[in-house]
């Protein structure tokens, strides 16, 4: 329990931090006054006025703010609304900007931290009739050696190389049973039939081992773009699975976030390094739709404001939406720590 809640609050904190850092920094470059930096919603527990602004820690961890000056009313010349609209999706986009850019950081340093990593040979067991996988002449006791010319370490790096390549034609280097090397290219199917995979194989590891692994800065930074860049793949993907594939969606508040947070930490801080990074940009992504209360919200007020013209949405209604739409927000969150707390009673976990 402690692992769990104390991984989880840093976490929590580093990327609130990092978001509203991101408000901040945009908000000061161009001109905006802060009035306060807070950590966690109010009540608040203390805070230190440097300067005009107040930097503040309040009682409810689950979230953060930055408050600036005249967010609807534009009467000042330093509030956020009287500045143009440009410089408010700058501002408004900011946070969300930097939880894509925390990642870059996170996945690198987990390279760079020595961690376990499982070695064996990913060796089909089953083929479907019928699948990509058969029709390209993939066999059981095929090895695979490779995915799209990206060595493969174990299953894990299988699953995962497929999942970036859903509908797309990708190469496969195979290890026949009589030794010799075959690439083959096969297209992973957005909607399998059930109780197939993408390519309709089953593959199990064989020869295990583990072994130490790290990587200096100069090679785990570009891993660690890379790796970013393909969380953003993945997270396309699976929404589209929601549409056409066999998916179904999955949610957590923060009590069902706590809870993967506390299993992964028991692997490491590598691979809870890595659940950080994925959080940030599932916060991004999520952050951006335009959902009253949130910054996705807001930009969208300054979107319909472009397209009207220049004619702003009367304040107090904006304002007035905000409110509602942040309330509606802390019901659902309620409502699904609520179902976090059923599927915990009941021993189940969100990870596979």
């Amino acid at each position: 329990m402690l692992i769990t809640i104390g991984s989880f609050l840093v976490i929590l904190v580093v990327l609130i931090f990092t978001h509203e850092l991101g408000h901040f920094i945009a908000a000061k470059l161009c001109g905006v006054k802060v009035e306060e930096f807070g950590i966690g919603f109010p009540p608040r527990l203390f805070g230190i006025k440097r300067g005009e602004t107040v930097y503040s820690l309040n009682a409810l961890p689950f979230g953060g703010f930055v408050r600036l000056l005249g967010e609807e009313d534009p009467t000042s010349p330093r509030s956020l609304a009287s500045k143009t609209i440009a410089t408010r999706f700058l501002v408004l986009s900011a946070g969300s900007l930097m939880n894509v850019l925390l990642p870059i950081v996170l996945f690198s340093l987990s390279f760079m931290v020595p961690h376990n990593v499982v070695i064996q040979e990913a060796q089909v067991q089953e083929v479907a009739l019928g699948s990509p996988a058969e029709s390209a002449g993939i066999e059981p006791g095929d090895i695979i050696l490779k995915v799209n010319d990206r060595p493969v370490k174990n299953i894990g790096d299988v699953g995962y190389f497929i999942r970036l390549n859903l509908g797309s034609e990708t190469s496969i280097l195979l290890q026949k049973a009589n030794f010799t090397q075959e690439e083959i290219s096969v297209t992973p199917r957005w909607n399998p039939p059930s109780g197939e995979g993408a390519t309709g194989i089953v593959i199990a590891g064989a020869n295990s081992t583990i072994v130490r692994e790290s990587y200096p800065f100069w090679e785990a930074i570009p891993l660690g773009t890379r790796y970013c860049v393909e969380a953003l793949v993945l997270f396309r993907n699976e929404v589209v699975t929601w549409f056409v594939g066999q998916s179904s969606l999955q949610v957590a508040g923060p009590i069902g976030i706590a809870q993967i947070t506390g299993e992964v930490a028991r692997a490491g801080l590598s691979p809870l390094m890595e659940l950080a990074a994925f959080i940030s940009i599932n916060l991004a992504i999520i952050n951006m739709f335009p959902i009253p209360g949130l910054d996705g919200g807001r930009l969208a007020f300054v979107i319909l404001e472009w397209f009207r013209r220049g004619k702003r949405i009367s304040p107090k209604r904006e304002a007035l939406v905000h409110l509602i739409g942040f309330a509606i927000l802390l019901l659902v969150i309620f409502v699904i720590s609520y179902y976090d707390i059923i599927r915990i009673i009941q021993g189940e976990s969100l990870l596979p």
